[in-house]
């Protein structure tokens, strides 16, 4: 079984960074609840054990919904092994066991158990393999399965992210982990490269590249790296999002004047032009049912967050108030959507429901721009400065949870996070 991993985990009060990955991680606050859980590192191969851990409760830890309780001392691996008496007077309310081994095959097995302290029963039982070389796969794989368990909601530490970074005059488009590890090029160059966009099945990514000393949208495979022109009209391409079924692209063409968005297949063909501002109208975003698009347009006066059907009928106007709004993507659950609000000289992260039309900020304002939500809704990773530098940051849903991660060289831009499979 291929895991492919990921996750900007989230945020505890205190700094962690991650040892030898592209990414150095800075947590700031905690979730309104903490789960209190003992991670005892798995019996077997001790090398193997020793990574899962790592990466076990980094995730947890990254989240902010967890307190870690030390498990020094006591390392059951087994059911039977398993004093619930002990835990529950380190104030632990579940407890993870279990063990790791390389089979015949060379393929890495974890057997892997979450317990209720509290109620002393078994919550989650399960074997977790992948094949050699992917063992911090199967650590994201058990994180993802104990905050399942115990949050309720889906995990999304087996997820992945892409970013540009640009160091001098060369940027490269990358795909990684959460945790920065396990760092994937997939374009270097000494032109711009821009709004990388995810495949519905994570399989490809289409992006603006400038190589050929003017914007056109390319489509390139993860698996095999052949890419493709998709568009390159005269004039501007850009601003690429896929629609949930993958099978177009809406883009951003000039070819007849302004700024408007078309809809093309990935391979090229069927180019069909949908805005008719005489404005600009850019940045789409697919709805999660693929009926809807929202886009940033200017047809008001200033740049506002609009949203369009897309079998016909009147585009509505859906920001309003003081202040600019671009780049509106999505909730998961289409409930809402998240995008970047200007005001005063300061760029947000703001979240608005469709339905009631509120509109919440999230972060304390600066260079906050691009915002995506993870597959499960719970987090927003979004573009950032600190220290003088373009960086990666993320949010929790709720604000209370964030996190910095800084790029070990050069300037992170462009972010957005991929589906889950």
């Amino acid at each position: 079984m291929r895991f492919i991993r990921y996750v900007l985990g989230l945020l505890l009060l205190a700094q962690a960074s991650v040892a030898g990955a592209v990414l150095n991680i800075e947590i700031i606050g905690a979730g309104e609840h903490q789960i209190p859980i003992a991670i005892v590192p798995l019996g077997g191969d001790s090398k193997l054990a020793q990574t899962i851990n790592e990466v076990v409760t980094g995730d947890l830890q990254r989240s902010g919904l967890f307190r870690l309780v030390d498990p020094t001392g006591k390392s059951p691996h087994e059911l039977a092994e398993v004093s619930y008496a002990d835990w529950q007077v380190r104030g632990a309310e579940a407890l993870a066991i279990g063990t790791v081994a390389v089979q015949a095959n060379n393929r890495i097995e974890a057997r892997f158990r979450l317990l209720d302290v509290v109620k002393q029963t078994g919550l989650v039982g399960q074997v977790v393999s992948a094949s050699e070389g992917q063992v911090r796969a199967v650590g994201h794989r058990i994180a993802d399965l104990i905050y399942e368990r115990l949050t309720g909601d889906k995990g999304v530490f087996s997820t992945r992210i892409a970013y540009v970074n640009r160091q001098e005059q060369r940027y490269r488009l990358i795909v990684a982990d959460s945790d920065g590890y396990n760092e994937q090029i997939v374009l270097t160059h000494s032109e711009p490269i821009m709004s990388p966009s995810w495949s519905p099945d994570g399989s490809h990514l289409a992006y603006v590249s400038f190589e050929t000393r003017h914007a056109a949208v390319y489509v390139q495979s993860l698996y095999t790296n052949q890419r493709m022109v998709v568009a390159d009209f005269r004039g501007s391409n850009s601003a690429p999002a896929w629609s949930p079924d993958g099978k177009q692209l809406a883009v951003v063409l000039t070819r007849d004047g302004s700024s408007q968005i078309y809809l093309i297949r990935p391979d090229g063909s069927g180019l069909r032009r949908i805005t008719f501002s005489g404005a600009i109208d850019t940045e789409p975003n697919f709805s999660p049912d693929g009926q809807y698009l929202l886009f940033t347009s200017d047809r008001g006066g200033s740049p506002q967050i609009y949203r369009m059907p897309l079998d016909g009928g009147l585009e509505q106007r859906l920001t309003f108030g003081e202040g600019n709004n671009f780049s509106p993507r999505h909730s998961p659950d289409g409930k809402s959507f998240v995008f970047a609000h200007l005001i005063s000289g300061k760029f947000y992260v703001a979240v608005q429901d469709f339905q009631t039309g509120q509109m919440s900020l999230l972060t304390e304002g600066g260079w906050e721009k691009k915002p995506s939500f993870a597959p499960n809704g719970k987090i927003i990773l979004f573009a950032s400065e600190a220290r003088g530098r373009g960086i990666l940051a993320t949010v929790s849903s709720d604000g209370r949870v964030k996190q910095h991660m800084f790029t070990q060289s050069g300037d992170a831009r462009e972010p957005v996070w991929g589906p889950n499979f």
